[in-house]
């Protein structure tokens, strides 16, 4: 690969233009040869990402690198939706992650080949080169298109990061949401949490929401002496720990001793007289399982 393209490309984020591969003498013809040998991968026309990372790349950060590369080729559009929040490298869940949305200077919405252009002239900051609205207005974005776990889910990293606040949020959330769905809005507000710790956590909290639970997040556990002993993910009306179990792998030693300190943890909490429930991905998609694991557990 031509070595002034691949510089280029390694001080913009591994990506880059035709334009600018021209400007390198580095022609269509060659751009074409580069794509059939994978060294480079063309997201849209003239857009240009370098195959080595994206292979490595992962579905949120695919989105990024489409980002950065489109608007390299559109320097006036700024990334709205979750396109401003892969951007800053936020969690995503329950959004496309194929299309780029973008506010630009068209007369109304249409999508073609990956890119969603649509009327706006909301604020907008650099990052990494590329344009986008604020998170707090990304976020109303994907509130009102995709739903209220796909907004929790940004959020909560956000405010965790400290990357914006609720006021923020209250103030998008007064900009953007129609009066018909204040409610909306009004949901996302309440039910944003800074303390959870993955996507994981948000949508486990969104579903004891729906199957109406009460419950307290990020709990500390201490004995009657006063000494700690857990902090658990979700303490339910009082009595049920409930924990939720990311992809972890536990194999070698290392793996062996935290199964083993994890045994004695659960032992200590059961001695207190709390009942432990744990979920997994799978369980999210089906809440009825969540349901009757609180339900049993609560009764017992």
């Amino acid at each position: 690969m031509n070595p002034r393209l691949l510089t280029i490309a390694s001080v913009q984020h591994d990506v880059f233009t035709a334009a600018e591969a021209h400007a390198v003498d580095v022609d269509d013809a060659e751009l074409r040869s580069l794509v059939r040998a994978g060294e480079i991968v063309r997201v849209r026309r003239g857009a240009y990402v370098l195959a080595s990372t994206w292979t490595d790349a992962d579905h949120e950060e695919v989105l990024r690198l489409r980002v950065l590369a489109i608007l390299r080729t559109r320097g006036e559009d700024v990334a709205t939706h979750q396109a401003a929040l892969a951007l800053r490298r936020l969690p995503l869940h329950g959004v496309r992650l194929d299309v780029v949305d973008v506010q630009a200077k068209v007369g109304r919405v249409r999508l073609s080949a990956g890119l969603r252009t649509q009327p706006g002239s909301l604020p907008h900051v650099k990052i990494d080169g590329a344009r986008a609205v604020s998170i707090e207005h990304a976020v109303v974005q994907v509130l009102l298109r995709s739903g209220l776990e796909a907004a929790l889910v940004p959020l909560d990293a956000a405010l965790r990061q400290k990357k914006c606040t609720l006021s923020d949020v209250r103030d998008a959330v007064a900009t953007l949401v129609p009066s018909h769905r204040k409610a909306l809005g009004e949901n996302l507000i309440a039910l944003a949490d800074p303390k959870s710790e993955s996507p994981g956590e948000t949508r486990t909290r969104l579903l004891l929401h729906d199957l109406g639970h009460e419950w307290r997040s990020q709990v500390t556990i201490c004995d009657g002496n006063g000494g700690f002993i857990a902090r658990v993910d979700f303490l339910v009306a009082g009595r049920v720990i409930l924990e939720f179990d990311g992809l972890k792998k536990c194999a070698g030693a290392k793996g062996f001793t935290a199964l083993a300190a994890e045994k004695r943890r659960e032992d200590e909490l059961r001695a207190l007289g709390y009942a432990i429930v744990r979920l997994v991905w799978a369980d999210l998609s089906h809440p009825e399982r969540v349901a009757a694991k609180l339900t049993r557990a609560l009764a017992a």
